[in-house]
């Protein structure tokens, strides 16, 4: 974490070593594979109720990302109170038509028509939890003096990653939403001018009927996303 004063290099011994065989990364990196490929974005959620104490243990996962000089730029607002959900939702819902009106441009819209989005969010109103993701520009000191924050988006995204992994291991579903602008998001949650919102994740069990589209399953192969340049 930074500091006002000098923090000098202090070195430790790695406390979480593991050592694994070649047989043993295969297998557990084949069943981690295994079960994140099981991982679906939905849209439509059931109310039943998840326990406070399951977010907040993801979101602790989350908060052992890697980041810019190790200042962890990203604060976690999630939200669980009906009548401030569904404030979110309105908000996001003015912005959504904006965006479905034609604010997005034909490509993007046409982009999205395999996805079968439009702009309303019920969702938000029916997961039980709303996780706001906001990466902080930079940070203040308790005097007011600023400080800069480093790879913010990349730390940020790497943190959110960590996440939808975490909720995905609890059993949960998450659907990321990023309506535009979303500057409302600090003044309903009461967050500083130097935090940016970047993602609101609904997060929920799946409904029974919940559906995803049929493109989501089109992944492409290892050939096109994986370069090896071994000798």
């Amino acid at each position: 974490m930074f500091a006002r004063n000098n923090m000098p290099y202090t070195p430790v011994a790695l406390p979480d070593r593991q050592d694994l065989s070649d047989e043993e990364m295969s297998e557990a990196v084949a069943a981690f594979y295994d079960r994140m490929r099981r991982r679906h974005t939905v849209r439509q959620f059931s109310d039943r109720p998840v326990p406070r104490g399951v977010i907040e243990q993801c979101i602790l996962t989350a908060g052992t990302a890697p980041s810019g000089a190790n200042h962890q730029p990203w604060h976690f607002v999630a939200v669980r109170a009906p009548e401030l959900k569904h404030r979110i939702r309105l908000e996001a819902e003015i912005e959504e038509q904006k965006f479905y009106a034609g604010g997005a441009g034909e490509e993007w819209l046409k982009a999205l028509e395999p996805i079968g989005t439009d702009g309303s969010k019920p969702h938000l109103d029916i997961a039980p939890w709303l996780i706001v993701i906001f990466a902080q520009r930079y940070g203040t000191f308790d005097d007011g003096t600023r400080f800069k924050n480093y790879y913010v988006p990349e730390s940020v995204g790497i943190a959110t990653g960590f996440l939808i992994a975490a909720l995905h291991h609890a059993g949960l579903s998450a659907l990321t939403h990023t309506p535009n602008p979303m500057r409302f998001l600090n003044g309903l949650l009461d967050r500083p001018a130097s935090e940016k919102p970047v993602m609101i994740l609904a997060v929920g069990h799946p409904a029974d009927d919940a559906e995803v589209p049929a493109i989501a399953k089109v992944k492409k192969p290892l050939d096109d996303i994986l370069t090896v340049r071994d000798a």
